[in-house]
């Protein structure tokens, strides 16, 4: 797929120092500005990580009233609401093209929380965030074209699999459809990186979010109402719905999309092994699950394999070929 017109431009390389207006190169004393674009869309990802978790977390404690499906018509109609308020996205002026990659992008959307709640209403959340992440894992091997990346992606995917064998979490007790779902979550949630980045290339700002949510809200609608019934409309049910959405989708999309603007998708999918970490955290800190020295291990192998991640991509030579690691994901 070609970008629109509209898609900003690439960045600069990493570590190159850019040509002033005259043409003769600039000085490098702005380092603390090359290290913050650098390592802003880092932030990013993992402040959008600890907002979804512990989003997750409260969502655990919304299903007795609504159910899983009731919970994640709340948070997606909440979620569509306030994006579409406060981005007002245009509807002129775009391609057939544009309007179905916004429409994919719901689909996946609307699949990925779907899953990955029935998957929570059945297991506890670290191992269902163990099972999901493996999706974004399987992306960043398939589309890396750095050595270095595979390395990066076995050494995460050997601390998910220390997470998921220890602890009464384990996978041996799991239900297995409880554990279905959270593999197909998995599965949608790399779908929403690529279509994520086709979003973000595509429209302005959050506009092609918003309209991608609006999309992911109508879809999940008639199963929230089949399930929960006249329950979607207590005041209070729907204030836990509007901090749900605000936690696991308002804010962590927004970072996520604005951040896969600047870095390279193998990257980001690495980042994503974050998650088991972030969840056990808020399944201590918000449902006193607790954790072993064994999930501990796990968290700082995953953790290790991020942060090497990152430094790969940091690193990476001054001008990449077309194609490179610099590149968008493949189509």
């Amino acid at each position: 797929m070609t970008p629109s017109s509209s898609a900003p431009s690439a960045p600069s390389a990493p570590g190159t120092v850019p040509a002033s207006l005259d043409g003769a190169p600039r000085d490098a004393a702005p380092s603390a500005t090359g290290a913050r674009a650098r390592f802003g869309p880092v932030a990013l990802v993992v402040s959008a990580g600890i907002s979804v978790q512990f989003g997750a977390a409260l969502a655990v404690m919304v299903m007795p009233r609504t159910g899983a499906a009731g919970v994640v018509t709340l948070r997606l109609a909440a979620a569509a609401l306030v994006l579409l308020l406060v981005c007002r996205p245009k509807v002129r002026g775009y391609a057939r093209a544009d309007w179905s990659t916004v429409f994919w992008f719901g689909v996946t959307m609307a699949g990925m929380n779907g899953l990955f709640y029935q998957a929570i209403d059945r297991i506890p959340l670290g191992p269902a965030v163990t099972l999901e992440v493996l999706g974004p894992l399987a992306l960043s091997v398939i589309v890396s074209r750095r050595l270095v990346n595979l390395l990066w992606a076995g050494l995460a995917l050997a601390g998910v699999a220390l997470l998921a064998g220890h602890g009464e979490g384990g996978f041996g007790g799991l239900d297995p459809l409880g554990a279905a779902f959270a593999v197909g979550a998995g599965a949608m949630w790399a779908a929403y990186i690529v279509f994520s980045a086709r979003t973000g290339r595509r429209f302005p700002q959050a506009d092609g979010l918003a309209l991608a949510m609006a999309v992911a809200a109508v879809i999940s609608l008639p199963l929230g109402v089949v399930e929960a019934g006249s329950d979607l409309v207590v005041p209070s049910t729907l204030a836990l719905g509007l901090g749900v959405a605000v936690m696991s989708s308002v804010l962590p999309y927004t970072l996520e999309l604005l951040a896969l603007r600047r870095l390279p998708a193998p990257t980001f999918a690495i980042l994503m092994s974050l998650e088991p970490a972030i969840a056990a955290s808020a399944g201590f800190l918000v449902l006193h699950q607790g954790m072993s020295v064994a999930d501990a291990l796990a968290i700082a192998l995953v953790i290790a394999a991020s942060m090497g991640a990152v430094r790969s991509q940091t690193a990476a030579p001054p001008a990449a070929p077309p194609g490179g690691p610099s590149a968008a994901p493949a189509s």
